[in-house]
């Protein structure tokens, strides 16, 4: 019996050398590639939480097993001073949008950052801790299996029965897979040799071909469950848990012992077969996430170019300004919607885009100075006017002091915008130095007070006509009825000045009814009703037109104020508002609207000055 278990032996443990000969069936897991995924997925998701959330992550990072959390605890680290840089730098554009210098801004502490480095250096400490002890245990695991390798030697060289020999082999092996952590450094080594005493073992002893076959059986059953288990893989939607797994798997193969020989070949084949595929899915999600990082790259330049790109000397007017502004704003939000580029362009790109931005807004700060300053300047030339105009007030020499307020109404409006400040003050100190001497005027020419209450009683009586016209008129016969009442109208003389304003609103909004009705454009029939009115005023004397000018120089300097107070509106409106484009709308209604009317009063005052050539 003894002869014959030797004799088999020798067959089977020549096979096993035949095996261990063969190339390493397992290659080395690519803890790089792994790392670089694992670093790429945390830094992902932590670069989605605020500050409160990473220090409350942080927190519970601490008390966690130092081995599951490292890359997570950097990632997170990176993440909050990624935040605390992007808000200081809002704080310094925003300092300078409002006219500060960079050289003057100082970031406000972060009240937080304590907090974090208080759990950075709580977690440090288990680190390094943990790192101590984990070497502490390589080096004792490092001292057991070189006693393990010493063992296995010896029973190479032992003479006892065949029996014990071969539980005290499996009671080495069994040991050894036990052990985990060893030495970077000695971990091949000891491998190798752990291998070529186990191949010498299965030599010298000389296992019976049962034992063998039993322990090819079994291999052969558990390497079989691998190759399903990695074929199941290859259905995993989740690439990078994929990987981890096989990487597992690989681990447990190359623990488990050989199978018979004619099936080696063909299971390694089929286990190798389904880690490629995994392994390529691996690698082409690595190469898709760098070409999105490229593409990534790509776009945010094209952005930088575009900022780079943008004429200043083009830009002239606040509303150049603005519409350049809210483009600036719109790029500045495409940006934030792009991914991560390529790690070594991540800083240079990004302070790249940043610098572009910083000369935008730093030029436009300088615009609105120079503008504030041409507003200065605008300021001193009105006081001026507004000395020459009080000067005048009092004097008594109507129609030469007529024509030089008029001469000064009209350098006024030559004049460019005043800061808003000043604006309302300024024209009332000119405008009331020029009501001064027309009221003055108007007394000494105005008709007696009776005269006008006639001429009010008939203008009441002539709005009553026209709001109760009779509508079954033809269109040319209403048209021409309407006429003559408006020259009707012209031919009445001047009524009390308190109730002016009221009698001539009243009865042009009872005309504009009418010609509404009548279909009849709004602007042609009031500048043709004013024209006709204008005419009728100039056959009593130039005094009630210089009036009538008066009150429209006044009017057009109210709408030009307003003007310009809607058009400093819009600007910081556009500027500041992140949804106001509605109220953007709404003024952009009502300037359209005001210059219209700025325009038709303009028309009436070159009326009257036709008149008073």
């Amino acid at each position: 019996m003894k002869d014959e278990l030797e004799t088999n032996l020798a067959g089977e443990e020549a096979a096993k050398l035949n095996e261990t000969n063969t190339p390493a069936e397992v290659p080395e897991v690519t803890a790089e590639a792994a790392a670089v995924e694992s670093d790429n997925a945390e830094e992902n998701a932590a670069g989605k939480l605020t500050k409160d959330e990473i220090l409350n992550r942080l927190q519970t990072l601490v008390d966690a097993p130092v081995e599951t959390v490292r890359g997570e605890v950097e990632s997170l680290k990176q993440a909050y001073y990624k935040i605390r840089r992007n808000e200081v730098d809002e704080l310094k554009k925003a300092f300078i949008e409002q006219g500060g210098d960079e050289k003057d801004f100082s970031a406000p502490e972060d009240t937080k950052e304590n907090y974090l480095k208080e759990l950075l250096s709580s977690y440090k400490e288990k680190k390094a801790a943990y790192l101590a002890e984990e070497e502490k245990i390589k080096a004792e695991n490092y001292a057991v299996k070189l006693q393990l390798i010493e063992q296995l030697k010896m029973l190479c060289e032992s003479q006892d029965d065949f029996n014990k020999l071969y539980n005290e082999f499996k009671d080495i092996q069994q040991k050894w897979k036990e052990i985990k952590l060893v030495p970077e450094e000695h971990a091949n080594e000891l491998w190798k040799e752990y291998q070529t005493y186990s191949e010498a073992f299965y030599d010298l002893i000389k296992i019976n071909n049962q034992f063998r076959d039993y322990d090819f059986k079994k291999n052969l059953e558990l390497k079989t469950a691998l190759c399903e288990a990695v074929e199941k893989l290859q259905d995993e939607k989740d690439i990078i848990s994929a990987f981890h797994q096989l990487q597992k798997l690989h681990q447990q193969w190359r623990e488990i012992g050989p199978v018979a020989k004619d099936l080696r070949e063909e299971l390694w084949s089929r286990f190798k077969a389904a880690s490629t595929v995994i392994n390529k899915r691996h690698q082409q999600h690595f190469e898709n996430l760098k070409a999105k990082e490229q593409e990534n790259l790509e776009a945010k330049t094209a952005i930088c170019e575009q900022i780079e790109g943008i004429d200043y000397t083009a830009l002239k007017t606040f509303k150049d300004w603005d519409e350049k502004n809210n483009e600036v704003l719109a790029l500045q939000q495409k940006w934030r919607t792009i991914g991560f580029t390529p790690k070594k362009h991540n800083t240079k790109i990004f302070e790249r885009f940043r610098a572009a931005c910083d000369v935008f807004f730093t030029k436009k700060t300088e615009f609105y100075k120079a503008i504030k300053a041409e507003m200065e300047k605008n300021l001193e030339k009105k006081r001026a006017l507004c000395e020459k105009a009080e000067a005048l007030k009092d004097s008594t020499d109507w129609k030469g002091t007529t024509e030089k307020l008029i001469a000064l109404q009209k350098e006024w409006k030559t004049i460019g915008q005043v800061t808003r400040r000043h604006s309302d003050s300024i024209w009332k100190r000119f405008i009331t130095a020029c009501d001064y001497f027309f009221d003055n005027k108007n007394k000494n020419v105005s008709s007696q007070k009776s005269e006008e209450q006639a001429n009010l009683e008939a203008k009441k009586a002539l709005i009553e006509k026209v709001k109760t016209m009779d509508e079954s008129l033809e269109t040319e016969e209403a048209i021409s009825t309407l006429k003559e009442w408006i020259a009707e109208w012209n031919e009445i003389g001047h009524v009390p000045f308190k109730e002016k304003d009221k009698v001539y609103k009243a009865f042009h909004e009872a005309v504009d009814a009418q010609f509404d009705r009548l279909k009849v454009d709004q602007r042609d029939r009031r500048m043709k009703s004013y024209r006709n009115n204008v005419s009728e005023m100039a056959g009593k004397g130039k005094g009630k037109l210089y009036s009538e000018r008066d009150r429209l120089m006044r009017t057009y300097e109210r709408m030009k104020n307003d003007l310009q107070t809607y058009e400093n509106n819009i600007g910081f409106l556009s500027i500041s508002s992140k949804g106001g484009s509605g109220l953007v709308k709404e003024m952009e209604r009502k300037i359209e609207k005001l210059k219209a009317e700025m325009e038709l009063t303009v028309k009436k005052i070159e009326a009257i000055d036709e008149n008073l050539e």
